[in-house]
């Protein structure tokens, strides 16, 4: 096995933990963390606070977009959990509040979170990394 593959093998399973093991409230915490806050509150349109205000959708939206099970109804039975394990009050567990809140999502909010994220990636990324002192600007993520 050359040395790519034993490189690319492990950094693909840590992905897939890494993505099994997310949730809305931790990708919340580093939407509403200092270095991405001001972005995020310059994308949103003028709105009133709802069950689902839109940085809490747009979380709640990339775990159910990383999720093997992608329903509406797991995302938000996960997020009537969370609220109760947190001492929040406990909220309805039908689908129609988030569906209606990822509709009002605008499409620049996750849009310019994937190109901000990108950006700060890819100049965190070691020289290991790059082919031929190039960096790599698009990954095929098949299995071998």
């Amino acid at each position: 096995m050359n040395r790519t593959c034993r490189t690319i093998t492990p950094q693909q399973k840590r992905i897939r933990r890494h993505a099994t093991n997310s949730d809305s409230f931790r990708f919340f915490n580093l939407l509403t963390s200092p270095e991405l806050l001001d972005q995020i509150e310059s994308l949103l349109p003028e709105h009133r606070e709802r069950l689902f205000p839109l940085t809490e959708t747009l979380s709640m939206f990339l775990t159910q977009a990383l999720s093997a099970d992608r329903s509406c109804q797991r995302t938000v039975n996960e997020a009537a959990v969370k609220r109760l394990t947190s001492g929040l009050p406990d909220c309805s567990t039908h689908t129609g509040a988030y569906c209606r809140a990822l509709q009002r999502l605008p499409v620049e909010m996750p849009s310019a979170r994937v190109r901000h994220t990108g950006r700060l990636m890819a100049r965190q990324t070691p020289d290991a990394w790059h082919w031929q002192g190039r960096p790599v600007r698009l990954v095929d993520g098949t299995d071998y």
